[in-house]
């Protein structure tokens, strides 16, 4: 059973590209499974630091191929651009390292230009999507009216559903905000090109994955975002338009259930999301700002994406209980504990108070979750700086302390434990 699975935990942001480039020296293939170039994973490589937003994680590694998988929706100018930038920095990627699913659905300028409009008329309702297309995409698709990366093998059909799609895409847009209209020949041209430098990725992902895990190979599944912002079991309507969860890693791949060996979760050491909707142990203060950073620092609390300031708070283990539920972790990655350091007290959330009455799980009803007010216990904090330990007797007692109550108070060993954001700073647990 070959195939192990990285997911967040939280609301995203918590280090999978970090974890996902450790665990794919081990791996034959890289696979992401969902979501699109909304995501963003930080990879450092000594001075080297490499953005990716489509292209997996275990791109860096040379030995490994990468597949982005049918559950996953593509603007072809993002990862035309992101093959580009890699390549100009000495990272090879040929058709034979990357295998783009012909089942992967396309993003194009109509879905931007909705995604847009959509959020302009929602007023104080407001998302906070980050306007590029991934949820009119996914709309389409479970529509029945999206358009399949196989396309892109068939120019002649191509240009015609783009066409289609495009005037289809003006009269919305019409209908909504009477933006600009779409200039449909050029779009279509932009995609023929595509058709041209992409149509060489293209493969038929389940069927290769699936042979893959036949032949004994290692599948490590690339998760995006995080739990909380899974379409169903995440703080709707607050989330993303996929799902970013364990059995999303199935769907989005092709892959049957008996292939999982490992599930993944990754867990920052305190809590962060960007965007609207609720995050009960949010800080705000001088508190806050030393847990987000400045910007300065790549791994400073910025979205990659964006470059939106996160929203932060203390750890919440109502949070981590509930993700270790639905996507049945076997353990635990706990990323950015070095940014607590220096801190004399720690709170974790390790339950909610409900109107005066305790609860242990989290509330569907976001009006409900509204009430909610996290229930602290601290931890001592430790002085030391922890970025240089290699093993985990390195870290100060207080740091294990912290490491050993969240394990024990979600129910999941925790086996990494990341202190930095370079390959040799993250220690076995």
């Amino acid at each position: 059973m070959p195939l192990d699975i990285v997911i967040g935990t939280q609301w995203g942001d918590e280090g999978k590209g970090h974890i996902t480039d450790r665990l794919a020296g081990e791996a034959d293939f890289v696979a992401r499974f969902s979501g699109g170039d909304n995501a963003g994973h930080t990879v450092a490589i000594g001075d080297e630091i490499y953005k990716l937003h489509l292209v997996p994680s275990g791109i860096i590694h040379s030995h490994l191929t990468c597949v982005i998988g049918n559950g996953v929706v593509i603007n072809p100018s993002v990862l035309l651009r992101e093959i580009d930038e890699l390549k100009t920095r000495g990272v090879e990627i040929t058709p034979q390292r990357l295998r783009v699913s012909d089942r992967a659905h396309l993003i194009t300028p109509g879905h931007i230009a909705m995604d847009a409009a959509q959020e302009s008329v929602r007023g104080q309702a407001v998302i906070g999507t980050t306007q590029r297309g991934i949820g009119p995409a996914y709309t389409d698709k479970a529509a029945r009216s999206g358009l399949r990366a196989g396309l892109l093998a068939d120019p002649d059909d191509l240009a015609q559903r783009i066409a289609a799609h495009i005037e289809a895409k003006n009269q919305e847009l019409g209908r909504l905000t009477g933006s600009p209209t779409l200039n449909t020949n050029e779009i279509v041209n932009q995609f023929l090109e595509y058709s041209h430098q992409l149509m060489a990725y293209l493969a038929d992902t389940p069927a290769m994955l699936n042979q893959a895990i036949l032949n004994g190979k290692n599948v490590l599944a690339e998760g995006a975002q995080g739990t909380q912002l899974d379409l169903d079991h995440g703080t709707y309507p607050f989330v993303t338009s996929s799902w970013p969860t364990a059995g999303g890693a199935l769907i989005g791949l092709g892959l049957g259930p008996k292939t999982v060996r490992r599930v993944i979760g990754v867990a920052k050491a305190f809590t962060s999301r960007v965007g609207s909707g609720p995050l009960p142990s949010e800080l705000s203060g001088d508190v806050a700002t030393r847990l987000r950073g400045t910007g300065e620092m790549p791994w400073d609390e910025f979205g990659t994406t964006t470059g939106r300031p996160r929203r932060v708070g203390w750890l919440d283990l109502v949070i981590l209980r509930y993700a270790a539920q639905i996507n049945g972790l076997t353990e635990l990655a706990l990323t950015k504990l070095d940014i607590l350091s220096g801190l004399p007290e720690l709170p974790i959330c390790v339950a909610y108070d409900l109107d005066g009455e305790r609860i242990d799980s989290l509330p569907a009803d976001l009006k409900v979750l509204a009430k909610c007010r996290p229930v602290y216990t601290s931890i001592e904090g430790w002085n030391e700086d922890i970025t240089g330990a290699r093993v985990i007797d390195d870290l100060p007692f207080n740091a294990r302390r912290y490491i050993d109550f969240v394990a024990e108070n979600v129910g999941v060993p925790i086996h990494l434990v990341s202190i930095g954001p370079g390959r040799e700073q993250i220690i076995s647990y």
